[in-house]
């Protein structure tokens, strides 16, 4: 690994993308409440809008948006840095859209319970095309040739996608519909668009970028609000398939990752011209703001879903005062960083606790503005522990299967969906997981089990630099 870098930022959005596997592969029903979305409980998992609380489950998106937030400045500054110009930055912020919305579309349709029910040969045999149609259109193929065939294989993949999606046959007599698509990575194809358009044009200003989020609180508070240009602001949509102003609500989350981005950056730069000597005080620090991080991640997770919100209160408190207390002489490059991505997460922390007591408590769905500050914060405080255990401590190998998924996140998302499930459903080894919902750890350990494979999966095309982009 090369060590003029930072892991964090990749060890973050691996974990984002590994548990945000794990919580959809662990058995269903039978595990406790906390293993689920909060507002879906077991046994029957009826949504239920009015139940408060989060789970670990609740924090996978946002910390997935926050870490792509936390890319911008590694790859917006640095290309405008080197002389790109802002329509060409804008440009690919829209192209990027476009290819995840295709992308959103084309998985959605293809799954196999998609495509035939119940699941079949047939289905399992298309998913798994669908799979390998994805290398051409969002890699580059590794093979030396001029730039237009690159091109044609990539515009060639995309014209057989479309006619797949167009032709084939669905279950229960459904056709294809472009609104039929993965919500998660739509609001990543408008997070990718939106957040790059703002981010181009703030870059130099921190604090134009964060005022800009009152004004997408104000036009979602008065949606409902009639005779109202806000209301005709939200529901405004040239193609409602692609884009829906409610989306935009994660801006706050991409964007508060955005400056954690840029202070990690300066990190980097500043660990660059002035070296790392040893720190004896830093070690010392080190553990106690992991412990502080870690530990503010677990209380408010057990507090909200249990409803302490006093006792939540007053520990929040009491460990951003204690970390604050012994970071407030940052001196060095490390400490530094640490003191900045804990100030701003702690603001964050507090202003989402504060806001619990609005919209029936937090919530993910649908989702409240404690959930957009609170995931924030912790986003900050998770990446400062990846950036004492990766970065400061350098535990590369027993990291290295977060980095690995977080380096190439699209092939892990549709891993097991796509080509574990299908492949293992073809050789008939799938239908011995029915053996593991018999109890709560043995559908735990169904989990496990086929999320290490997305895993191994995906740490192999890493490992041989297949990697897909948009």
């Amino acid at each position: 690994m090369n060590d003029n870098r930072s892991y964090a930022l990749d060890a973050l959005r691996g974990y984002a993308i590994v548990t945000m596997v794990l919580s959809g592969t662990i058995a269903y029903s039978i595990l406790p409440g906390w293993m689920y979305h909060a507002q879906v409980p077991p046994p029957a998992h009826v949504f239920n809008p009015a139940l408060p609380g989060i789970t670990w489950v609740d924090l996978v998106f946002p910390f997935f948006l926050f870490a792509m937030g936390a890319a911008f400045p590694f790859s917006i500054k640095k290309r405008m840095e080197r002389g790109e110009s802002n329509l060409k930055l804008v440009c690919d912020g829209l192209k990027r859209g476009v290819q995840l919305t295709f992308f959103a579309i084309f998985v959605q349709h293809f799954y196999p319970f998609i495509l035939s029910n119940p699941q079949d040969a047939r289905a399992w045999g298309l998913s798994l095309l669908c799979f390998a149609l994805l290398f051409p259109m969002f890699m580059r193929i590794p093979v030396k040739m001029p730039g237009w065939a690159h091109t044609v294989i990539k515009l060639a993949a995309y014209a057989i996608a479309l006619v797949l999606m167009l032709t084939v046959k669905y279950a229960d007599g459904r056709e294809f519909d472009p609104r039929f698509s993965n919500i998660i990575i739509l609001i990543l194809a408008n997070m990718a668009l939106f957040g790059t358009l703002i981010y181009v044009f703030t870059m130099k200003s921190k604090a134009l970028r964060i005022a800009l989020l009152p004004f997408i609180m104000a036009v979602c508070l008065g949606k409902n609000v009639e005779n109202s240009f806000v209301s005709e602001i939200y529901r405004f949509t040239p193609l409602d398939w692609m884009y829906r102003f409610e989306y935009l609500k994660y801006l706050f989350i991409v964007l508060p990752g955005s400056i954690a981005g840029e202070y990690l950056l300066e990190w980097m730069n500043g660990r660059n011209r002035t070296g790392q000597a040893p720190q004896a005080k830093e070690k010392g620090i080190s553990c106690q703001i992991l412990f502080i991080s870690i530990g503010l991640v677990v209380v408010n997770l057990c507090c909200l879903y249990n409803r302490w919100l006093l006792a939540n209160l007053l520990i929040n408190m009491a460990l951003l005062c204690y970390g604050y207390f012994i970071l407030r002489k940052a001196a060095t490059v490390n400490t530094r960083l640490w003191k900045k991505l804990f100030v701003a997460g702690g603001y964050l922390v507090l202003l989402g606790l504060f806001f619990e007591a609005y919209q029936g408590g937090i919530k993910k769905d649908h989702a409240t503005y404690s959930y957009y500050f609170l995931t924030s914060g912790l986003g900050f405080m998770t990446l400062i522990a990846f950036h004492v255990i990766c970065d400061y401590y350098k535990c590369r190998r027993s990291t290295s299967f977060l980095v690995m998924s977080g380096q190439n996140p699209m092939i892990a998302y549709v891993a097991t969906s796509l080509f574990t499930v299908p492949l293992l459903s073809l050789t008939g080894i799938y239908p011995v997981f029915a053996h593991f919902h018999q109890n709560a750890w043995m559908g735990f350990l169904q989990g496990v089990i086929l999320t290490a494979i997305a895993v191994l999966v995906t740490m192999f095309f890493t490992k041989i630099k297949w990697f897909w982009r948009t």
